[in-house]
């Protein structure tokens, strides 16, 4: 039997050729794909999906190989028709963001030379990227501080467990209890399980008094979560009057900022976010208000030697005579070894647009969920739950029951037509506009209001 060709690579001085003509099939590929969906999500439900799929994969390992270009095009057109579509103004659930075309192409360069962020030989010219951008990132959070620095993560699940495992490691010989909101995200209570960690207490952290009160019984060191950006509303928790209290009681404070962070960027929203700088480590996710493909997450600390505790040697990667030769040593940046290059995609977003530019499109997306809550709110058939902080918009048809909202939600979803999340929220089921898209228009938002009217009884 004749051995088959040796395929191209990526990189090296011939990559490029090789994958240019890729790059046009994939680029083709995602185009019909999208035809074929014809809106935000493929229509039928699960099973009409999982069909297609599993016809064109009755055998992932074949014996022999398919020709690569088909091979190619068929997965990548399947993968896009049956895939939900950030981009569609329609397709609104999730904090799932359209990522810029800008931050996919530097991307594909990332993905093509495949540097390993776990030791400088692997990634010269990326550590350096690295170290640039994580301290320009972080002197946005604490911009009174000498030398702040920022981990890169994989979003806003690894920066909340680092952020408490970093808590933990400064209150050694005694349980760290944390004590977060009843909104936080789930990835706070899931951490504080890995760790080992007692259940967190829920508090309410917009009244001062309630917090003082369960900082007051809590026995031993404490760690404050709050939250700049809640998942289901969107709602800023008062960081300065949190600030205030867990500085009285010298208990530690985090603030996960996934989805609020970048209002950073804003110079008139960046007041909601008064306070920040003074918690003691801040989750940010670029993957949501930042436009970027996943993941592109980052936890800031005030300085860098908060991050000592994931100080640690393997001699192959960062042994201590090279260390002291001056090789930078990367491997106390993560808990993970191997890791991708997330921060040129941020790179490249933050330097093509700037502060202005990013600040722009936080104040677009912020904007177009005020006008979607005003719709909302003169409709007559529609209830809306608040107006949104960031751009989250929680509404419902007027009385209907929690059944008939959540039936509303699937049936859209399995046609195909528009695609909302579902929030619990004053005891009642709500469906969760989630605007991310900087070109949603009126239009788009009119449609949106109508499907929902449309399968309204």
């Amino acid at each position: 039997m004749r051995t088959p060709p040796t395929p191209p690579l990526a990189g090296g001085t011939a990559g490029p050729d090789a994958l240019r003509p890729l790059v046009d099939i994939v680029l083709g590929a995602l185009g019909d794909g999208a035809a074929a969906r014809g809106g935000p999500l493929p229509a039928g439900g699960p099973d009409a999906v999982a069909a297609r799929v599993r016809d064109l994969l009755r055998d992932p390992l074949p014996a022999h190989g398919h020709p690569h270009e088909s091979t190619l095009r068929d997965l990548v057109r399947t993968l896009a028709e049956g895939s939900a579509d950030p981009a569609d103004p329609l397709c609104a659930a999730h904090l799932h963001t359209p990522p810029l075309a800008l931050a996919v192409a530097a991307d594909l360069a990332a993905a093509a030379l495949n540097p390993s962020m776990d030791s400088w030989d692997q990634a010269p010219a990326a550590s350096e990227i690295e170290h640039g951008v994580t301290r320009a990132l972080a002197a946005e959070v604490y911009p009174a501080r000498p030398a702040p620095d920022a981990l890169v993560t994989t979003g806003g699940t690894e920066s909340n467990q680092l952020a408490l495992l970093l808590a933990r490691e400064r209150a050694p010989g005694a349980p760290l209890r944390v004590v977060c909101g009843p909104d936080t995200h789930h990835s706070v209570h899931r951490a504080a399980w890995l760790l080992g960690l007692p259940a967190p207490v829920t508090a309410p952290l917009d009244d001062p008094a309630a917090l003082h009160r369960v900082l007051a019984s809590t026995l031993g060191p404490a760690l404050v979560v709050a939250t700049a950006g809640t998942t289901d509303t969107g709602r800023i928790d008062p960081l300065s009057a949190v600030a205030d209290v867990t500085a009285h009681h010298g208990a530690g404070l985090h603030v996960d900022a996934a989805y609020g962070g970048p209002l950073l960027f804003s110079d008139t929203r960046r007041r909601l976010l008064d306070g920040l700088d003074r918690a003691d480590s801040v989750t940010l996710d670029l993957h949501k208000l930042g436009w970027q493909p996943v993941a592109a997450g980052l936890l800031a600390v005030p300085s860098a030697d908060r991050a000592a505790p994931l100080a640690h040697t393997a001699e192959y990667l960062n042994a201590a005579d090279d260390t002291d030769a001056g090789l930078p040593d990367l491997l106390g940046r993560s808990l993970r070894t191997t890791r991708r290059p997330d921060i040129l995609k941020i790179a490249v977003t933050l330097r093509a647009l700037g502060r202005a530019g990013l600040g722009d499109l936080v104040d677009r997306v912020c904007a177009t969920a005020q006008d979607l809550a005003d719709l909302v709110d003169k409709h007559p058939r529609l209830d809306l739950y608040e107006r949104p902080t960031l751009s989250t918009v929680l509404f419902r048809p007027a009385g209907a029951t929690d059944e008939r909202t959540a039936d509303i939600r699937r049936a859209l979803l399995t046609e195909g037509r528009a695609v909302l999340g579902r929030a619990r929220a004053d005891g009642r089921v709500w469906l969760k506009a989630t605007v991310l898209n900087p070109h949603t228009t009126a239009e788009r938002l009119d449609t949106l209001i109508a499907l929902v009217e449309g399968s309204t009884p």
